[in-house]
């Protein structure tokens, strides 16, 4: 028999338990994804912290906090996937900006800024604001931009 399973559902009835138990590890979980690959489901978990790297002991550990109350709440037999976000990870919210402030970034924007041909620059995330966007710090020529959140196309991590 087939199970319909909304996912949406499932993921609003785990994340305020997968962002507790990630805090009291002193992470941050910047995505939560449950999806269905290959006819089986995959619930993955994002961690990161500013003050430290995240590790295998610790994706381990949060993954054993965590393993007895999901079976609870998800209905189905799933995978668990609990990792750091990458060196260079595509950023998939808007509140990433605001977690990794002050960490430097590739950007890409829709349209050229006024004055401008170039689309992609490398930078410092200086700010970021729902309204006003993003407060960025342009390596090229130390310049300070504010790029609206509607020209935004994409931004990722950036390692040298």
């Amino acid at each position: 028999m087939k199970q319909d399973i909304n996912r949406y559902e499932v993921l609003e009835k785990i994340t305020p338990l997968v962002e507790n138990t990630a805090m009291r590890f002193g992470y941050v979980p910047i995505e939560i994804e449950f999806i269905k690959e290959n006819h089986r489901w995959f619930l993955r978990i994002y961690l990161y912290s500013r003050d430290k790297d995240v590790t295998l002991d610790d994706c381990e550990k949060v993954t054993r906090s965590l393993e007895g109350f999901l079976d609870e709440l998800i209905p189905v037999k799933y995978f668990l996937e609990v990792s750091s976000p990458g060196l260079e990870r595509k950023f998939k919210s808007d509140k990433e900006f605001l977690i990794f402030k002050g960490r430097r970034i590739s950007l890409k924007l829709k349209n050229p800024l006024e004055g401008e041909t170039e689309k992609i620059f490398k930078g410092e995330i200086l700010d970021w604001d729902e309204n006003e966007g993003l407060t960025f710090f342009r390596f090229d020529d130390g310049i300070e931009l504010q790029i609206p959140k509607s020209n935004i196309q994409s931004a990722k991590l950036y390692i040298d």
